[in-house]
């Protein structure tokens, strides 16, 4: 594979995703931040790991608790069947 050479229009392109892209993720990181520093104020009040509140927000955004339900149960299961739990 060859390094392509770009021109002026494409550089300047490149030059404007990589400003943008550098603020937009510097943007994600105060919000991340802050929704980490919530969750772990808010999981001390209730006594609750931080972990696994930050698991219920994530799984409340992408709306896939029935799928991690599922795997829950085929994991018990296969841990019984094991042996491994009681």
């Amino acid at each position: 594979m060859s390094i392509p050479v770009f021109n002026p229009d494409q550089t300047a392109r490149l030059k404007h995703l990589m400003k943008e892209g550098s603020e937009t993720l510097t943007r994600v990181e105060t919000l991340n931040e802050g929704l980490n520093d919530t969750i772990k104020a808010i999981a001390e009040e209730l006594d609750i790991k931080p972990a696994v509140l930050k698991k219920a927000v994530k799984m409340a955004h992408k709306e896939d608790f029935q799928k991690a339900s599922d795997d829950h149960e085929l994991l018990e299961t296969i841990l019984e069947t094991t042996g491994t739990i009681s």
